[in-house]
């Protein structure tokens, strides 16, 4: 049985697959703090020092009433709120994300497809074959060289 999973581990697709996985999860934990601490700073300050983090809907007071000035607060007074902040920066980050990936696979698929050079259009077809004596004449005959016959 260990050997069986051993075959199967060291196949080629499971590990690609695996150190995908990898890569992936510490690209998302990149974007994520890409988002939070750089680029939802700036934008909170020209939206006259918002913090996206710490906005939120008090569903339900906890056992300390309101108001709370920030969301750890309300969540320290056991508090049931609605995150909507942190749900836009889970929206930007999935943006960059889903961006970052559309141009990986753009990239990839650029490197997979063989460049294909121009074909160049087929040449003007220059003779035909008289219908009488088969010979080959020009296109714009009107009678046959060979034969003499009336095209």
């Amino acid at each position: 049985m260990l050997k069986e999973f051993k075959e199967f581990a060291l196949k080629g697709n499971v590990v690609d697959m695996a150190v995908g996985i990898i890569i992936g999860g510490a690209f998302g934990a990149l974007v994520n703090s890409l988002v939070t601490d750089l680029l939802m700073p700036p934008i909170g300050l020209l939206l006259k020092g918002v913090d996206f983090s710490n906005l939120f809907f008090v569903l339900r007071e906890g056992g300390q009433p309101g108001p709370y000035l920030a969301l750890a607060e309300a969540k320290r007074a056991g508090a049931v709120t609605l995150n909507y902040g942190l749900f836009v920066n889970a929206v930007i980050g999935f943006l960059i994300m889903a961006f970052s990936v559309y141009l990986l696979v753009r990239g990839v698929n650029r490197l997979r497809s063989p460049k294909t050079e121009a074909i160049p259009p087929p040449a003007a077809i220059a003779t035909k074959e008289c219908p009488f004596c088969y010979s080959t004449i020009p296109v714009k005959a009107v009678r046959c060289p060979n034969c003499t016959s009336q095209l």
